[in-house]
């Protein structure tokens, strides 16, 4: 697969919120925080735009992690009244009136934001990317045949450390540094 270039990409956190994310069975919360926050670094070192969609779950007031709103604090959020993103106008809008073409996305759960987020992306003609050590399933089962969808649909599974490193050719310029400081925060 070739690299990516940073200005063709958009980032999509999707429910990516203090009363959702302790739901994910296939991914552990702390794991899912760091994994955000590293990828929300590496959008704001390259200047990759990001949009944060959040749902009312439960009676938390729906706002991004703080691992995300601590490295984007102006990032866009959203607020939608349903399982897909797309069939938010805004939120839709957000995305395609970047006029980038990849969309690399983050949520949780899998088989519900994720899923018909990455199949409507690619009907719109989006490339798409699932970072899942950024996001979590509802069970190893239920996700894992969500995954298999998004890959039949033409998107790729992946990691923040594979994406990162899809930015760069090398580690001594701006993506490279910014892949290298990635990598270093997810091992931390």
């Amino acid at each position: 697969m070739p690299n990516l270039a940073p200005s063709d990409v958009v980032l999509l956190f999707a429910d990516l919120q203090d009363s959702i994310v302790g739901h994910s069975a296939t991914n552990g919360e702390a794991a899912i925080r760091k994994a955000a926050g590293a990828l929300a670094v590496l959008a704001r070192d390259l200047a990759i735009p990001a949009v944060a969609s959040v749902v009312p779950f439960g009676t938390d007031d729906p706002r991004p992690l703080a691992e995300i709103t601590a490295a984007l604090p102006d990032v866009p959020v959203l607020a939608r009244g349903g399982p897909s993103v797309f069939a938010h106008a805004l939120t839709r809008d957000a995305i395609l009136g970047t006029g980038r073409r990849t969309l690399v996305l983050a949520g949780v759960a899998s088989e519900v934001v994720v899923l018909h987020a990455s199949l409507r992306a690619r009907e719109a003609g989006l490339a798409v990317h699932v970072l899942l050590d950024a996001s979590g399933g509802f069970s190893p089962r239920t996700e894992a045949a969500a995954l298999r969808e998004i890959e039949a649909a033409g998107g790729v599974t992946s990691s923040v450390a594979s994406f990162a490193t899809r930015l760069a050719d090398a580690f001594d310029g701006p993506e490279g540094r910014a892949a290298m400081a990635a990598l270093v925060s997810l091992m931390g």
